[in-house]
């Protein structure tokens, strides 16, 4: 399975007793759609391999405990540590409305109610306190939050993202390319 079939679900952050267990952080708001996985993709040299999972469970901290079929001692678990978890796109729910995921819009045109058209999301960062757009237009960039508030809707059929900004917040990015 090719990676751009996937989407990213987490890690293995450490190991967990001594019989190959796991610790694994998935990075998601909705856990419980993962507590019953049959398997996994751990990226392995720029592969995709797949795990097969004999145990799960989730700890206090919301973390999953795995065992992963043929991964039966401490050096074997060891060496998965660090490891990033895919699924194929395939599993995730069809949203609809304003919700969508990350990956989703990547390559959606940005309206706002306003301004117009404001340019291509290229991307969305999402180490910050809030998700943010990156859109891109004559080759800079302009970066607003991915915010209810913003967002007025979500058109999949013709991949247009509308926004509805606060006055001068995309000027803003303008005026600093003069």
């Amino acid at each position: 399975m090719r990676k751009e079939d996937c989407f990213y679900l987490g890690h293995i952050s450490r190991k967990h007793g001594l019989k190959g267990e796991l610790i694994a952080y998935f990075d998601t708001d909705q856990t419980e759609n993962y507590t019953n996985l049959e398997s996994v993709l751990l990226l392995i040299q720029d592969e995709l391999v797949p795990f097969f999972i004999v145990e799960s469970a989730q700890n206090s901290k919301g973390h999953f405990i795995l065992k992963f079929e043929d991964v039966n001692s401490l050096q074997e678990a060891e060496a998965l540590i660090g490891r990033e978890l895919y699924l194929p796109l395939s599993i995730l729910p069809k949203l609809s409305g304003k919700a969508f995921y990350f990956h989703e819009v990547i390559g959606f045109t940005v309206l706002d109610s306003v301004f117009g058209e404001v340019g291509k999301c290229k991307a969305i960062q999402d180490h910050t306190a809030q998700p943010i757009f990156i859109i891109e237009r004559n080759n800079s960039e302009i970066l607003i939050p991915a915010v209810d508030e913003f967002i007025e809707s979500i058109n999949r059929e013709n991949s247009q993202i509308h926004l509805n900004c606060p006055p001068g917040l995309i000027e803003l990015y303008l005026n600093a390319e003069d």
